[in-house]
Protein backbone atom coordinates (compact mmCIF):
# COMPACT_ATOMS: atom_id res chain seq x y z
CA UNK A 1 0.00 0.00 0.00
CA UNK A 2 1.12 3.35 -0.88
CA UNK A 3 1.59 5.86 1.61
CA UNK A 4 0.59 9.29 1.53
CA UNK A 5 3.60 11.55 2.08
CA UNK A 6 1.71 14.62 3.41
CA UNK A 7 -1.51 15.88 3.98
CA UNK A 8 -2.33 19.34 2.39
CA UNK A 9 -2.66 22.26 4.78
CA UNK A 10 -6.05 23.00 3.99
CA UNK A 11 -7.74 20.49 1.58
CA UNK A 12 -10.39 21.13 -1.17
CA UNK A 13 -12.72 21.02 1.18
CA UNK A 14 -11.72 23.55 3.56
CA UNK A 15 -11.00 21.08 6.34
CA UNK A 16 -7.87 22.03 8.44
CA UNK A 17 -5.06 19.46 9.39
CA UNK A 18 -6.07 16.46 11.47
CA UNK A 19 -4.91 15.77 14.54
CA UNK A 20 -5.87 13.21 16.18
CA UNK A 21 -7.64 13.36 19.76
CA UNK A 22 -7.83 16.90 19.05
CA UNK A 23 -10.84 18.83 18.31
CA UNK A 24 -11.78 20.15 14.94
CA UNK A 25 -12.71 23.90 15.78
CA UNK A 26 -11.23 26.53 18.05
CA UNK A 27 -11.97 25.63 22.03
CA UNK A 28 -10.97 28.98 22.54
CA UNK A 29 -14.03 30.63 21.63
CA UNK A 30 -17.70 30.09 21.91
CA UNK A 31 -18.99 29.67 18.02
CA UNK A 32 -15.66 26.91 17.97
CA UNK A 33 -17.22 25.30 20.87
CA UNK A 34 -20.63 25.08 19.57
CA UNK A 35 -19.34 23.80 16.20
CA UNK A 36 -17.54 21.24 18.28
CA UNK A 37 -20.67 20.46 19.64
CA UNK A 38 -23.11 20.15 16.91
CA UNK A 39 -20.75 17.23 16.21
CA UNK A 40 -20.66 15.53 19.01
CA UNK A 41 -24.41 15.31 19.61
CA UNK A 42 -24.62 15.04 15.27
CA UNK A 43 -27.86 12.30 15.29
CA UNK A 44 -26.53 10.66 12.54
CA UNK A 45 -23.50 8.51 13.78
CA UNK A 46 -26.32 6.58 15.15
CA UNK A 47 -26.71 5.06 11.79
CA UNK A 48 -22.96 4.49 12.00
CA UNK A 49 -22.63 0.26 11.07
CA UNK A 50 -19.79 -2.56 12.05
CA UNK A 51 -18.45 -1.95 9.01
CA UNK A 52 -18.55 2.04 9.31
CA UNK A 53 -17.23 2.06 12.53
CA UNK A 54 -14.90 -0.81 11.97
CA UNK A 55 -13.36 1.40 9.09
CA UNK A 56 -13.26 4.75 10.65
CA UNK A 57 -11.00 2.77 13.61
CA UNK A 58 -8.75 1.18 11.62
CA UNK A 59 -8.40 4.45 9.25
CA UNK A 60 -7.39 6.38 12.49
CA UNK A 61 -4.86 3.67 13.54
CA UNK A 62 -3.03 3.96 10.13
CA UNK A 63 -2.77 7.19 10.80
CA UNK A 64 -1.15 7.07 14.07
CA UNK A 65 0.91 4.59 12.80
CA UNK A 66 1.73 6.67 9.66
CA UNK A 67 0.49 4.07 7.09
CA UNK A 68 -2.57 6.01 5.72
CA UNK A 69 -3.21 4.86 2.03
CA UNK A 70 -2.56 7.76 -0.51
CA UNK A 71 -5.81 9.90 -1.20
CA UNK A 72 -7.09 10.05 2.36
CA UNK A 73 -8.59 13.53 3.02
CA UNK A 74 -8.80 15.66 5.97
CA UNK A 75 -12.45 15.27 5.89
CA UNK A 76 -12.06 11.21 5.51
CA UNK A 77 -9.79 11.37 8.77
CA UNK A 78 -12.37 14.05 10.82
CA UNK A 79 -15.20 12.08 10.12
CA UNK A 80 -13.53 8.92 10.91
CA UNK A 81 -12.38 10.52 14.61
CA UNK A 82 -16.18 11.88 15.02
CA UNK A 83 -17.62 8.37 13.99
CA UNK A 84 -15.43 7.03 16.63
CA UNK A 85 -15.68 9.78 19.35
CA UNK A 86 -19.69 9.36 19.29
CA UNK A 87 -19.21 5.64 19.75
CA UNK A 88 -16.64 4.25 21.72
CA UNK A 89 -16.13 5.17 25.52
CA UNK A 90 -12.86 6.98 24.96
CA UNK A 91 -11.56 5.15 29.19
CA UNK A 92 -13.00 1.87 28.32
CA UNK A 93 -12.86 1.12 24.84
CA UNK A 94 -16.02 -0.02 24.66
CA UNK A 95 -19.09 0.97 22.76
CA UNK A 96 -22.39 2.87 24.87
CA UNK A 97 -25.52 1.74 24.27
CA UNK A 98 -27.14 4.13 21.61
CA UNK A 99 -29.63 5.84 23.82
CA UNK A 100 -27.14 6.95 26.38
CA UNK A 101 -24.53 8.08 23.47
CA UNK A 102 -24.20 12.09 23.53
CA UNK A 103 -25.47 11.62 19.75
CA UNK A 104 -29.08 9.86 20.98
CA UNK A 105 -29.03 12.95 23.90
CA UNK A 106 -31.52 14.30 21.28
CA UNK A 107 -33.85 11.70 19.69
CA UNK A 108 -34.02 9.99 22.66
CA UNK A 109 -34.87 12.55 25.23
CA UNK A 110 -37.40 14.66 22.85
CA UNK A 111 -40.00 12.17 23.81
CA UNK A 112 -39.33 12.60 27.48
CA UNK A 113 -39.40 16.37 27.21
CA UNK A 114 -42.61 16.02 25.20
CA UNK A 115 -44.49 14.23 27.87
CA UNK A 116 -43.14 16.60 30.78
CA UNK A 117 -44.91 19.51 28.59
CA UNK A 118 -48.23 17.71 28.34
CA UNK A 119 -51.21 20.18 29.61
CA UNK A 120 -53.58 18.54 32.39
CA UNK A 121 -50.99 16.87 33.83
CA UNK A 122 -52.19 14.14 36.94
CA UNK A 123 -50.35 12.93 40.41
CA UNK A 124 -49.43 9.81 38.31
CA UNK A 125 -48.16 11.00 35.25
CA UNK A 126 -46.13 14.04 36.81
CA UNK A 127 -44.33 11.61 38.34
CA UNK A 128 -43.90 9.24 35.76
CA UNK A 129 -42.51 12.39 33.22
CA UNK A 130 -39.53 13.18 35.80
CA UNK A 131 -38.94 9.85 36.66
CA UNK A 132 -37.94 8.82 33.34
CA UNK A 133 -36.63 12.33 32.51
CA UNK A 134 -33.84 11.50 35.57
CA UNK A 135 -33.24 7.96 34.68
CA UNK A 136 -32.48 8.79 31.16
CA UNK A 137 -30.12 11.64 32.52
CA UNK A 138 -28.50 9.38 34.86
CA UNK A 139 -27.94 6.33 32.29
CA UNK A 140 -26.09 9.23 29.61
CA UNK A 141 -24.30 10.61 32.84
CA UNK A 142 -23.14 6.81 34.11
CA UNK A 143 -22.38 6.24 30.15
CA UNK A 144 -19.84 9.14 29.76
CA UNK A 145 -18.39 8.88 32.89
CA UNK A 146 -14.65 9.91 32.97
CA UNK A 147 -13.36 6.03 33.59
CA UNK A 148 -10.17 7.03 34.28
CA UNK A 149 -10.26 6.45 38.12
CA UNK A 150 -13.00 3.46 39.25
CA UNK A 151 -16.15 5.00 40.41
CA UNK A 152 -18.24 3.11 43.02
CA UNK A 153 -22.03 2.93 41.04
CA UNK A 154 -23.52 3.55 44.77
CA UNK A 155 -22.55 7.44 44.01
CA UNK A 156 -24.52 7.15 40.88
CA UNK A 157 -27.18 5.48 42.56
CA UNK A 158 -27.12 8.05 45.15
CA UNK A 159 -27.09 11.40 42.62
CA UNK A 160 -29.57 9.32 40.69
CA UNK A 161 -31.74 8.75 43.96
CA UNK A 162 -30.85 12.29 45.13
CA UNK A 163 -32.10 13.63 41.32
CA UNK A 164 -35.47 11.80 40.75
CA UNK A 165 -36.54 12.89 44.41
CA UNK A 166 -35.83 16.58 44.19
CA UNK A 167 -37.84 16.51 40.30
CA UNK A 168 -40.78 14.62 41.50
CA UNK A 169 -41.07 16.77 44.70
CA UNK A 170 -40.52 20.33 43.32
CA UNK A 171 -43.05 18.97 40.41
CA UNK A 172 -45.84 17.88 42.88
CA UNK A 173 -45.25 21.01 45.23
CA UNK A 174 -45.45 23.62 42.62
CA UNK A 175 -48.46 21.40 41.21
CA UNK A 176 -50.46 21.15 44.07
CA UNK A 177 -49.58 24.87 44.68
CA UNK A 178 -51.33 26.35 41.61
CA UNK A 179 -54.57 23.78 41.43
CA UNK A 180 -54.72 25.70 44.78
CA UNK A 181 -54.19 28.87 43.62
CA UNK A 182 -57.88 30.44 43.52
CA UNK A 183 -57.18 33.49 40.88
CA UNK A 184 -56.03 31.37 38.00
CA UNK A 185 -58.49 30.95 35.18
CA UNK A 186 -58.68 27.33 34.16
CA UNK A 187 -56.66 28.54 30.91
CA UNK A 188 -54.11 30.55 32.71
CA UNK A 189 -53.88 27.64 35.61
CA UNK A 190 -52.87 25.15 32.02
CA UNK A 191 -50.62 27.86 30.89
CA UNK A 192 -48.60 27.60 34.26
CA UNK A 193 -48.92 24.38 34.93
CA UNK A 194 -46.43 24.39 31.85
CA UNK A 195 -43.80 25.81 33.03
CA UNK A 196 -43.77 23.36 36.00
CA UNK A 197 -40.95 21.30 34.70
CA UNK A 198 -38.36 24.25 34.47
CA UNK A 199 -37.54 24.44 38.01
CA UNK A 200 -38.25 20.54 38.92
CA UNK A 201 -35.63 19.93 35.83
CA UNK A 202 -32.98 22.44 37.08
CA UNK A 203 -32.91 21.69 40.75
CA UNK A 204 -32.42 17.97 40.20
CA UNK A 205 -29.88 18.40 37.23
CA UNK A 206 -27.63 20.55 39.89
CA UNK A 207 -28.37 18.09 42.53
CA UNK A 208 -27.59 15.28 40.72
CA UNK A 209 -24.06 16.65 39.31
CA UNK A 210 -22.98 17.50 43.13
CA UNK A 211 -23.97 14.39 44.25
CA UNK A 212 -22.21 11.98 41.43
CA UNK A 213 -19.10 14.54 41.63
CA UNK A 214 -19.10 15.18 45.06
CA UNK A 215 -15.52 13.62 45.37
CA UNK A 216 -13.91 16.02 43.24
CA UNK A 217 -14.72 18.43 45.93
CA UNK A 218 -13.36 16.30 48.51
CA UNK A 219 -10.19 14.69 46.80
CA UNK A 220 -9.49 17.82 44.41
CA UNK A 221 -8.62 17.64 40.33
CA UNK A 222 -5.47 17.78 38.21
CA UNK A 223 -4.39 20.42 36.75
CA UNK A 224 -1.61 20.89 34.16
CA UNK A 225 0.52 23.21 32.34
CA UNK A 226 0.23 24.29 28.83
CA UNK A 227 2.26 21.39 27.41
CA UNK A 228 0.08 19.08 29.68
CA UNK A 229 2.54 18.30 32.41
CA UNK A 230 0.73 17.21 35.87
CA UNK A 231 1.01 20.22 38.03
CA UNK A 232 -0.93 19.03 40.90
CA UNK A 233 -4.44 18.47 42.50
CA UNK A 234 -6.22 21.59 43.42
CA UNK A 235 -9.60 21.56 45.43
CA UNK A 236 -10.23 25.17 44.46
CA UNK A 237 -10.09 23.90 40.87
CA UNK A 238 -12.54 21.74 41.41
CA UNK A 239 -14.68 24.08 42.80
CA UNK A 240 -14.05 26.05 39.88
CA UNK A 241 -15.13 23.02 37.16
CA UNK A 242 -18.27 22.12 39.44
CA UNK A 243 -19.79 25.91 39.06
CA UNK A 244 -19.29 26.06 35.50
CA UNK A 245 -21.13 22.61 35.13
CA UNK A 246 -23.42 23.15 37.30
CA UNK A 247 -24.35 26.70 35.37
CA UNK A 248 -24.23 24.59 32.07
CA UNK A 249 -27.33 21.71 34.08
CA UNK A 250 -28.77 24.82 35.23
CA UNK A 251 -29.12 26.98 31.93
CA UNK A 252 -29.51 23.43 29.47
CA UNK A 253 -33.72 23.54 31.27
CA UNK A 254 -34.31 26.74 30.12
CA UNK A 255 -34.89 27.09 26.47
CA UNK A 256 -35.89 23.49 26.39
CA UNK A 257 -38.59 23.52 28.95
CA UNK A 258 -39.69 27.06 28.32
CA UNK A 259 -39.60 27.82 24.70
CA UNK A 260 -41.83 25.01 24.23
CA UNK A 261 -44.83 26.29 26.54
CA UNK A 262 -44.49 29.77 25.17
CA UNK A 263 -44.76 29.10 21.41
CA UNK A 264 -47.37 26.40 21.94
CA UNK A 265 -49.71 28.99 24.18
CA UNK A 266 -49.39 31.09 21.18
CA UNK A 267 -49.91 28.40 18.02
CA UNK A 268 -52.65 26.90 20.35
CA UNK A 269 -54.61 30.18 20.31
CA UNK A 270 -54.28 30.22 16.37
CA UNK A 271 -58.01 29.33 14.13
CA UNK A 272 -55.91 26.69 12.59
CA UNK A 273 -54.33 24.78 15.46
CA UNK A 274 -58.04 25.59 16.95
CA UNK A 275 -59.68 23.51 13.84
CA UNK A 276 -56.82 20.33 13.89
CA UNK A 277 -56.85 19.77 17.69
CA UNK A 278 -54.72 16.34 16.45
CA UNK A 279 -52.17 18.61 15.21
CA UNK A 280 -51.20 19.68 18.85
CA UNK A 281 -49.05 16.37 19.71
CA UNK A 282 -46.81 16.51 16.53
CA UNK A 283 -46.48 20.28 16.49
CA UNK A 284 -45.27 20.46 20.17
CA UNK A 285 -43.19 17.58 19.43
CA UNK A 286 -41.57 19.31 16.36
CA UNK A 287 -41.06 22.57 18.71
CA UNK A 288 -39.41 20.34 21.50
CA UNK A 289 -37.05 18.73 19.14
CA UNK A 290 -36.19 21.94 17.98
CA UNK A 291 -35.30 23.54 21.44
CA UNK A 292 -33.43 20.26 22.18
CA UNK A 293 -31.23 21.08 19.51
CA UNK A 294 -30.44 24.04 20.33
CA UNK A 295 -30.14 24.38 23.45
CA UNK A 296 -27.75 21.04 24.25
CA UNK A 297 -25.11 22.38 21.97
CA UNK A 298 -25.33 25.97 23.48
CA UNK A 299 -25.35 24.97 26.97
CA UNK A 300 -22.16 22.67 26.42
CA UNK A 301 -20.30 25.31 24.49
CA UNK A 302 -20.93 28.06 27.24
CA UNK A 303 -17.23 27.28 28.70
CA UNK A 304 -14.56 25.58 27.25
CA UNK A 305 -14.16 21.57 28.63
CA UNK A 306 -10.49 22.54 29.18
CA UNK A 307 -10.49 25.70 31.24
CA UNK A 308 -7.82 27.85 32.27
CA UNK A 309 -7.21 29.56 35.99
CA UNK A 310 -4.76 31.62 37.23
CA UNK A 311 -2.65 29.85 40.06
CA UNK A 312 -2.81 32.67 42.04
CA UNK A 313 -6.38 31.60 42.92
CA UNK A 314 -4.86 27.90 43.90
CA UNK A 315 -3.46 26.77 46.72
CA UNK A 316 0.24 27.97 47.86
CA UNK A 317 1.48 24.28 47.21
CA UNK A 318 0.10 24.58 43.42
CA UNK A 319 1.81 27.85 43.50
CA UNK A 320 5.08 26.64 44.51
CA UNK A 321 4.90 23.47 41.94
CA UNK A 322 4.78 25.71 38.67
CA UNK A 323 6.25 29.57 37.78
CA UNK A 324 2.96 29.56 35.48
CA UNK A 325 0.71 32.05 35.96
CA UNK A 326 -2.24 29.90 34.73
CA UNK A 327 -2.51 26.21 34.33
CA UNK A 328 -5.56 23.69 32.70
CA UNK A 329 -8.12 21.65 34.43
CA UNK A 330 -10.94 19.65 32.67
CA UNK A 331 -13.87 20.51 33.75
CA UNK A 332 -15.65 17.69 32.36
CA UNK A 333 -19.17 17.96 30.69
Amino acid sequence: VTKMAAIAKVDADGYPDFQLGKPRFDQATFWGRYRHFLDVIDPRTLFTTKVGLAQASQLLEDFKNGNLPAGVTNKQLWEAQKIKTAIIHPDTGEKIFMPFRMSGFVPFGTPVVVGMLLPNQTMATTVFWQWLNQTHNACVNYSNRNATKPTPVSRFVQGYTAAVTAAVSIALGLNVLVKKASGFSPTTRMVVQRFIPFPAVATANVFNLILMRNSELRDGIEVTDKEGHLVGTSKNAAKHALFETAVTRAFLPVPLLLLPPMVMAVLERTAWLKARPRMVLPIQAAVCTAAFGLALPVAIALFPQYSEISTSKLEPEIQAATQEKTVIYNKGL
